[in-house]
Formats: structure tokens, sequence, C-alpha cells
């Protein structure tokens, strides 16, 4: 039986050349013509003797941002073997994310590895720690919107919407109706850890985090269950998140917790912020990254001891703001 032809991958480049797809798949495959609003194409140099050897050239061509510009292509149609080996081909610098068509279809494209490095219109929603709280500069947003917009002030943008106190649900509430007017290409969503705190004082959770490892609690089952109930929303509220992004031809990153100190979070605002929770959160957020092919930064290892850079053990000072953009432009850009 032929196995059916179920995805669809746009290719602007050197996987349209018949060579190359003899290589990699033993044969043609079907293609039709297609095109991709809102990008362009610059050179990437390719050092991978095989991908060489296979397309003929050592420079190949990578899409990024550019608002009102087109790359025309096609879209291969490929058998989940031949999209494992199309994967296969491509280097390090690229991964595969889903994308809109000019058409309106949506399909697998190879973006940029660094997900804010071909970004030109960028919003970021989120929390506190995302607005800047305890830096007068911004925090991190703050610092890479100077870094981003230096870099083409004609053209690059960075809206920050975060709002202090913001769930994932909040925001997925919130977001659909800021992001047509600003028309973002990358969608950095940074939020979570509010998800992730449990009633501060006098509550079934607060004694259970508070038991010795080992001695047991006869409402550790319904804690469990409390912890799935959580993801289970931090799940639906990233599945929407998603869908806002794709329905705007943006890309979505999600941007993991910060560590935390736990000795000087005990009681904060009513709410208990605990590391275990927070690094279960971090763990459940990339999980579900990888599962859905979307990118995640992970902010967690920047901050980590180095409790001198937290200013009520929560929020970054001004400096472990600068340390988390110094960690985010290295992933991201």
């Amino acid at each position: 039986m032929t196995e059916s032809r179920t995805h669809t991958l746009f290719s602007f480049g050197t996987l349209r050349d018949e060579r190359v797809q003899t290589a990699l798949f033993g044969g043609a495959v079907p293609t039709s013509p297609a095109a991709l609003a809102g990008y362009t194409t610059r050179p990437l140099k390719i050092t991978d003797p095989a991908v060489i050897a296979a397309s003929g050239l050592d420079v190949h061509l990578i899409l990024e941002r550019r608002l009102g510009a087109s790359v025309e292509g096609a879209v291969l149609h490929l058998t989940d073997q031949e999209l494992a080996a199309a994967d296969a081909y491509e280097v390090d610098d690229y991964t595969r994310r889903r994308v809109v068509l000019s058409s309106g279809a949506t399909t697998w494209a190879y973006l940029d590895a660094k997900p804010l490095r071909p970004a030109e219109r960028i919003v970021v929603v989120g929390d506190s720690i995302a607005y800047g709280r305890c830096d007068p500069r911004g925090g991190w947003a703050g610092h890479l919107a100077a870094a981003h917009i230096a870099g083409n002030e004609a053209e690059r943008r960075l809206f920050n919407l975060a709002v202090p106190g913001s769930t994932l649900a909040d925001v997925g509430e919130q977001t659909p109706a800021l992001l047509a007017a600003r028309r973002p290409d990358t969608l950095l969503v940074a939020a979570g850890i509010n998800d992730s705190a449990v009633p501060a004082a006098g509550t079934t959770a607060q004694a259970d985090a508070d038991l010795p490892a080992g001695s047991g609690s006869s409402s550790a089952s319904d804690s469990d269950s409390e912890e799935t109930a959580d993801f289970a929303r931090v799940a639906g509220s990233l599945d929407t998140l998603a869908a806002t992004a794709l329905g705007h031809n943006a890309r979505l990153v999600v941007a993991g917790p910060s560590w935390l100190d736990e000795d000087r979070t005990r009681d904060f605002e009513g709410l208990r912020f605990t590391r275990a929770r927070a690094l279960a959160l971090r763990a459940f957020l990339r999980t579900w990254c990888e599962a859905n092919h979307i990118d995640f930064l992970d902010l967690w290892e920047p901050l980590r001891e180095r409790t001198e850079l937290l200013v009520d053990g929560l929020h970054p000072s001004a400096e472990g703001h600068r340390a988390l953009y110094e960690h985010l432009d290295a992933l991201g850009r």
C-alpha cells in the first residue's frame, strides 16, 4: 500500500530541486506553486558537506520577516518518512514551524532556529516580569526593544503589552484583540509563573508543601490532581495563543519562568511561589512546545542561585533583567 502524503511543506530553495528530492526521497515528489506573504529571504552559509553534496551549493536561503513582502516557492506533498528525511537534510540553523501561505492555507516551513533573529515586528505579552517591574528601564523586554529597533529603526517594532498579575489564561483572553493594529510577525509569551502560585496560608496545598519528603499526606493525590488540572488549563491557554498567533501569520515563542528564591517568596501578596511548582511549570512548557513545534526560550539559568539579582525573591532587579535579556538575546537572536 502506498503511504499517504499527509504533510505539506513550503519550500523556496533547494528542496524544490529534483536532484535533491531524488537524493532525499528516492524520486520527485508532488509539488504545487505557492507563495508565503510577510517574508523575504537572506543568504545562509552552509558548512555541512552532505548538504553541500546533495544541493551543489554552499550558500542556501533562509526566511526572515518583512511586512508587505512575499516569497514565491512551492508546496511539497510528503509522507511521514519523507518529512523526516527533509528534517534530517536541513542544518541546525533551520527548524520546522507552521506558517500561513498567501492562499490562507497552513503548512510546514523551515524557519530560522533562532526565533527572534528573523523577526521584524514583535509583540510581548505576559506578567509583571515581562512588564519590567522593578526596573525603570523596562526590564528585559526594554533591553530587547532597544537592541531590536536599533537594527532597523524604520521597519522594526517591539510592543510590550504585558500586564502585571496576568496568568496565561488572562493572556490568552486579552491578546487576540491587541494584535491586528500592531501587525506582529512574532508573539513572545512570557507568563505562567502566576499560574503556578498557590494561596499563601491556611490551605491544604500550603500544608502539603511544608511536609518533609516521605512524610506522606492524605491529600497528596488531591494535590497531584490539582496540579494536573492546572497544567491542563495552561495547555488550553497555550493552544489558544498558538491559534491566535497562526491566525495573524505570527510565530509563537514561549519564554519559560526565571529562577526564584523561595525563602523570600513564602507570602507574596497572598500567594506562595515555590521552586518545585516553578520547575514543574518549566518542564511542562518545554514539553508542550516540543510536542507542538513551538519555540521555547528557557530563562531559568541566568538567575539561578543569584538571589542578589532579585528584589523580593521573585522579581528581578535592574541587573537581573539585564542578565535575563543577555541570556534571551543569545538564545533567540
